[in-house]
């Protein structure tokens, strides 16, 4: 099982308590109406699947309620860390020198 810490209610809590919620920091369209058929479906259905150090959001379903980022590694399941939506990116370079990071590239 997973602990999952929530950066709003501070605390670590069970996996069964959060909804995973997707990729982070996608880059969305500034005017939507502008794009094609196939750059409206490469936005909206296709996402990035690497292996090792993604960004993802998570909601705290039967808690506060609330999304937040986390940094996961899809090989282990391991949460690295977790930081409130709207923050920028977090840089996982000094927290884990030798990772590399995959995910949520675009």
């Amino acid at each position: 099982m997973l602990l999952i810490k929530c950066p709003y209610c501070e605390e670590e809590r069970s996996e069964l308590e959060f909804r995973a919620a997707g990729e982070a920091h996608i880059a969305r369209p500034q005017n939507i109406a502008d794009i094609t058929d196939e750059e409206f479906a490469d936005y909206f259905f296709l996402r990035d699947n690497p292996k090792g150090l993604i960004y993802e959001r998570w909601r705290h379903m039967h808690g506060c309620g609330r999304f937040f980022n986390a940094v996961r590694d899809s090989v282990s399941d391991k949460i690295y860390l977790t930081y409130k939506a709207g923050e920028p990116k977090a840089d996982v370079s000094a927290l884990l020198p030798n990772a590399v990071e995959k995910g949520a590239s675009k």
